[in-house]
């Protein structure tokens, strides 16, 4: 696993063994990033990011790669976030970055409360629990945390349907690659 493009290009990642973290494959975060910048390299800089389920953080570090001004990882998991706190040393960043260890809607909770408001928010629950996108996808919808122009990118698998809408919160593009796929929603 590595960083695809920007600052710390090529640069590698650090993962947990087993099965319980599945990072986003280099592939699909390509695309997701390509489709996002859409042609214009600077469509990210200084945007802010939430990388829910965070994992290893190859989301988010990939954000910071591109010029986001902050990224905040909540992660549920201890050794997954120290994971995400290792591969930021490996890599020197010392700023532009939050971790919370907390589940998901308790980690949206304090960003909300801290009057966090995110351009991108990226969630990847375990495949497992299915059930983890519509309540994610819900808070997101009656939340604070996005503007009228945020984008809610959701990673599922190719045969997961993680519903299509959410309060105003409407999905405008699937994008399938291989067995996963990227759902994209916003206002």
């Amino acid at each position: 696993m590595r960083v695809i493009a920007g600052h710390y290009r090529r640069r590698t990642l650090r993962s947990l063994p087993g099965i319980e973290i599945r990072p986003t494959s280099d592939r699909l975060r390509e695309t997701l990033f390509n489709v996002l910048c859409s042609g214009n390299p600077d469509a990210l800089a200084e945007s802010i990011w939430i990388d829910l389920y965070a994992g290893t953080g190859a989301v988010g570090i990939e954000a910071l790669s591109r010029g986001a001004r902050m990224v905040h990882f909540v992660e549920s998991s201890n050794a997954a976030a120290e994971v995400i706190a290792a591969n930021l040393k490996s890599l020197g960043i010392a700023r532009g970055f939050q971790i919370a260890k907390a589940e998901a809607g308790k980690g949206l909770r304090q960003l909300e409360a801290a009057g966090s408001v995110g351009d991108f928010v990226f969630l990847d629950p375990p495949y497992s629990k299915q059930d983890e996108y519509a309540k994610s996808l819900a808070a997101l919808a009656e939340s604070k945390l996005l503007g009228e122009r945020s984008v809610v990118i959701a990673e599922h698998e190719k045969r997961f349907d993680p519903g299509a809408a959410f309060g105003e919160l409407r999905r405008y593009r699937t994008l399938v690659q291989g067995d996963a796929a990227l759902s994209f929603y916003r206002r």
